[in-house]
């Protein structure tokens, strides 16, 4: 059983633990030697800053005045929305979003969180440009230069642009404290109604993330299968993926965010995905990032909503959004877990930390009538020690392969059956904790809440320390070695009790890279076990060890 144990750890660590030392986090982007245009600043009311053309493409030469029927911006120009959530950078080259920064959040280089990929902009179409199924429409939609008006708020503009056949029109508007804003687009030709999408192309998320590409998905919500679909860039790579229907949502996340229109009731909605061949960071090479097209009407009123997958924004915003946070096939444990964990955090101590302390204890106490019930096991095994020596005896000096080998074992069975011993007994707390423990390492690895969050001197629970020498793990080792000290082993070989004795080393290996969250609940687990076992061990002490008799000199 112990080397059964020790094999379920084993594979428990390579599940959790070896994926970090596959996937090395990406460096951070060296800063550009020249940026192509300047840095854009916020416009008041009605005010338009001009700055040099950004890049060479298709619609790039705009005569200085429009000819007859057209609408044209006579030079480039950026606005800039601030709100207390986030900052969105607009170009009116094709009325598009150039940036995209979450104010409450950092990326893994510790650098306010940009969700558009910024070095995709040279191979792609910016974030809300249109698709048509005219690629010189596209072209001249996507790259010419807009008139633009902005709010009396200063929290929404207007855009229109025609080369005299194709008539365009976009509009933005955002709250001040929220997650949410109303997008609108219009799409003409020769004064008839154009179906077109919107797209977010090359890229969206946490760019510094590690395994990024594997954790990038478009999305949407299926009303009539009450099923979320989501596509990587590898199930994309051969041809785009369309469909339409009546959706809840539709767009594009990563690990902790998520850009998705909210179409109206009993509309039906297009969506397309497209592989983007685009570089992730400069002079890096060309990744497959997956990019979505919604939309499909000639006028298009979406909710956009761009921002964290917090379970409680989410369930606000619409219940169906909780779906975009993976619980997996072990949410049926995770997700009551975090929900405990969450409600601890709002009502109790202010702090995931304290928060996993708390929830720890209390599986604990739980678990204590099983840890009684497996001490008792135990100490019935090792009053049975002397007779299970002397069937061990009888059957000494036989290899593994002899078949009598499985008559000493079919006499040790017989002598548990009939003492009313169970020789797994003992390691069932044990057992039960395992698929606890990867509930713990589901939670933290897909709730955004516990991201960033502080706990003593650990300034992110979800990721490892990140000081010289790692406390918890080393904590932890010792706290194992005591544990593992204080816990009775009848019967064990003493080849496996050496062997046994390396399993807090392995532990301090397999979690010392693992996240701080993790680790505080393994740790808690320890110290609170070390507590239950000396309370078990002074209710119910250990039976007296076997006299030996002594031998008789030859006289």
């Amino acid at each position: 059983m112990e080397i059964r144990l020790l094999l379920a750890f084993l594979l428990m660590g390579l599940v959790l633990f070896v994926t970090p030392y596959i996937y090395k986090a990406p460096p951070s982007p060296p800063p550009a030697a020249a940026k192509q245009t300047k840095t854009a600043v916020t416009q008041t009311p009605g005010a338009t800053t001009s700055t040099p053309a950004a890049k060479t493409t298709a619609a790039e030469t705009v005569p200085a005045q429009p000819a007859p029927g057209q609408i044209q911006a006579a030079s480039e120009q950026e606005f800039t929305v601030e709100t207390q959530l986030f900052q969105v950078r607009f170009s009116n080259r094709g009325a598009v979003v150039r940036s995209w920064v979450l104010k409450k959040y950092k990326d893994h280089a510790g650098k306010p969180l940009e969700l558009v990929n910024q070095v995709s902009l040279a191979k792609v179409p910016p974030p809300f440009s249109l698709a048509l199924k005219d690629d010189k429409a596209n072209s001249s939609l996507n790259y010419g230069l807009y008139v633009a008006k902005t709010g009396p708020d200063g929290l929404g503009i207007q855009y229109e642009f025609s080369d005299g056949v194709y008539d365009a029109k976009k509009s933005f508007h955002f709250s001040k404290d929220g997650y949410l804003s109303q997008v609108s687009t219009e799409v003409t030709h020769n004064g008839s109604p154009v179906e077109h999408m919107i797209a977010w192309r090359g890229g969206f998320g946490d760019s510094t993330e590690i395994n990024r590409t594997a954790k990038r998905h478009a999305v949407h919500y299926d009303l009539s299968q009450s099923k979320l679909i989501s596509k990587d860039a590898k199930s994309v790579k051969d041809s785009p993926f369309s469909s339409a229907g009546d959706y809840s949502f539709a767009g594009l996340d990563d690990h902790f965010f998520a850009f998705v229109f909210l179409p109206k009731e009993n509309t039906s909605t297009k969506v397309e995905v497209v592989k983007d061949d685009v570089p992730v960071a400069p002079g890096g090479k060309d990744e497959a990032e997956v990019g979505v097209e919604v939309g499909g009407d000639s006028v298009n009123r979406l909710t956009a909503f761009v921002g964290p997958k917090d379970v409680d924004l989410l369930r606000k915003v619409d219940p169906k959004l909780q779906q975009l946070i993976d619980w997996g096939w072990y949410g049926v444990i995770a997700k009551p877990i975090f929900l405990i964990m969450h409600w601890l955090n709002d009502n109790v101590v202010r702090s995931y930390g304290w928060s996993i302390v708390l929830i720890t204890v209390i599986i604990n106490l739980l678990l204590l009538p099983l840890r009684f019930s497996s001490l008792k096991s135990q100490r019935k095994m090792q009053s049975l020690q002397p007779q299970i020596a002397a069937i061990n005896a009888k059957y000494k000096g036989l290899s593994m392969r002899d078949p009598k080998k499985a008559q000493q074992n079919q006499e040790v069975m017989e002598l548990y059956k009939k003492e009313g011993v169970n020789p797994v007994g003992g390691c069932l707390p044990m057992l039960i904790q395992l698929p606890i423990l990867y509930a713990f390492y589901k939670v933290i690895d897909v709730t955004i809440e516990l991201r960033g969050a502080h706990w003593l001197w650990v300034m992110d629970l979800s990721q490892p320390e990140q000081i010289p020498i790692r406390m918890l793990p080393v904590i932890l080792i010792v706290t194992q070695f005591v544990v593992q000290r204080m816990t009775p082993n009848p019967g064990m070989d003493p080849s496996q009790a050496k062997m046994m004795a390396f399993m807090p080393l392995m532990f301090g290996f397999l979690f010392y890279n693992a996240s701080s969250g993790l680790v505080l609940y393994w740790l808690t687990g320890n110290l609170v076990g070390i507590l239950q076992q000396w309370m078990i061990n002074r209710s119910m002490p250990p039976p007296p060890a076997p006299v030996k008799a002594a031998s008789k000199k030859k006289g």
